[in-house]
């Protein structure tokens, strides 16, 4: 034990590194001391030495040049798009096709989620309209110059949205994600009208000071010249795309041939105003149009002899928008300032329905490319109808698209979607409800609240019928 002991005298008490020292007083009530730096360093540790300054502001100038290069390619942060994919419908249309040969045959769809898979294209199912009521929303477009829509138009692939607004500007659309693409300055002034031609090779626009340029598929500009002394409100191609038509506020409906853009034949002393609409006959050599003169509204010509054929007294104040059926040219639908949308029968020279039901007036109309039996109108209050030949009231309703008038509707080839353009400065894009969809957006308000009310009234009907029964059956079992 005394070994032991001595060993332990032996042993050093404990000493602080040379790095620290600690403090002489108590800087705290639990008596505790803090131990401070300040003592003396040791060597500094081997290794290269690190950048002086004038290298630090080297490399952070170069790191701004950088980014002021990749300012445009900053990758974006990945956001949620509604897609409407019409690839999937055509295959399954396809598949249905080579197994039901009748189009009655085809499977049917139930209102449940489950038959999301089950929808087809428009195209399936000719005897039934309701199935191109494009009520649902599906993306609002808007350039980052804010101008109003004049013109909307689909390529014709169906693949890309085009349309022309008022600062002369062609801007495309993605027709698969609705997102923004390429922006064109087209014209000098705002872009009013344009129409592809009938073998879906030309584009041909006109603006507000007069002028009229062709386009090819990839919007390259091939020719340019001033037609009008005023703005061009409308342009329509012959069956044959050897001829196009265009009507001017200047009071004069202009025939043209494409090859030479020289002109044919000049209309006037049909309008008593400006020439608002015009359409070319997709099968006949006739020509309609329409004007802001209360006293002959719509006119009928021979372009041929360039001769007023008849007046058409469809509507009491100006005409704002016709269109001929593209399958059952035997129809012409019109738009007027007095809330009304006629459809005329060229056989019988009569118009045999009238659609009233806008507040205000109706600017567009638009036929649906599928069904020969199914348009719809817009107004200059924003609201939308949807309308089928021989009802009387509307079949779709969405009371405020637009903030604005809305100028022009295009359909999709396809038919299942709807583009309009409006004054609010945007574009809204319209599809079909699916199956089972519980229509809570904004636009479905109205009818979302009339099917509650019904659905109301039946639900309690039910409990009253079976109340009754039930009180019938204790009555028979009483006795």
């Amino acid at each position: 034990m005394a070994g032991t002991g001595a060993n332990l005298t032996q042993i050093r008490p404990y000493q602080p590194p040379p790095r620290f020292q600690h403090a002489t007083g108590m800087i705290s009530s639990n008596n505790l001391s803090i131990p401070q730096y300040g003592g003396p360093r040791g060597p500094a540790p081997p290794g290269p030495t690190g950048p002086d300054q004038a290298d630090i502001d080297a490399y952070q100038a170069q790191v701004r040049e950088w980014r002021q290069d990749l300012d445009a390619k900053r990758l974006r942060k990945s956001i949620y798009r509604k897609t409407v994919d019409y690839f999937a419908p055509v295959v399954k249309y396809l598949e249905e096709r080579s197994v039901f040969v009748d189009p009655d045959s085809f499977r049917d769809i139930l209102s449940d989620p489950l038959y999301y898979s089950e929808m087809l294209s428009p195209v399936a199912y000719p005897h039934n309209p309701s199935n191109a009521i494009t009520t649902k929303f599906i993306r609002q477009a808007t350039n980052k110059n804010k101008c109003p829509v004049f013109v909307t138009l689909w390529t014709p692939d169906g693949r890309r949205l085009l349309t022309g607004s008022s600062s002369g500007e062609f801007t495309l659309w993605n027709g698969l994600t609705f997102n923004f693409e390429t922006l064109l300055q087209a014209h000098d002034s705002a872009i009013r009208s344009m129409t592809w031609s009938r073998s879906d090779t030309w584009l041909v626009t006109g603006d507000a000071d007069g002028y009229i340029k062709y386009w090819q598929a990839n919007m390259n500009n091939v020719k340019s010249y001033q037609a009008h002394r005023d703005s061009i409100r409308g342009i329509t191609f012959c069956p044959t795309d050897f001829k196009f038509a265009t009507g001017s506020d200047d009071g004069t409906i202009r025939i043209w041939d494409f090859d030479t853009c020289e002109t044919i034949k000049v209309l006037k002393g049909g309008h008593g105003g400006e020439v608002k609409c015009v359409d070319w006959h997709p099968k006949k050599s006739l020509l309609v149009t329409g004007s802001r003169d209360n006293q002959q509204p719509v006119k009928l010509w021979d372009p041929r002899t360039a001769d007023p054929i008849g007046t058409l007294y469809l509507h009491k104040g100006p005409v704002t928008d016709l269109k001929w059926n593209p399958i059952n040219s035997n129809h012409l639908l019109s738009a007027s300032r007095d809330n009304l949308v006629k459809i005329f029968d060229l056989r019988t020279m009569k118009d045999f329905q009238t659609c009233r039901g806008h507040k205000r007036e109706v600017m567009s109309v638009a036929w649906h490319p599928i069904h020969q039996s199914h348009f719809c109108s817009g107004g200059i209050d924003g609201s939308l109808m949807f309308w089928s030949v021989g009802t009387e009231r509307e079949v779709g309703f969405v009371d405020n698209a637009h903030d604005g008038s809305i100028w022009s509707m295009s359909w999709h080839p396809q038919g299942h979607i709807l583009v309009t353009g409006s004054n609010d400065c945007s574009v809204k894009f319209w599809t079909r409800n699916r199956p089972g969809d519980p229509m809570k957006d904004k636009y479905n308000a109205k009818a979302r609240g009339d099917s509650e009310s019904l659905l109301d009234i039946s639900t309690i009907l039910n409990y009253t019928f079976s109340f009754q029964f039930w009180d019938k059956v204790k009555m028979f079992v009483s006795v």
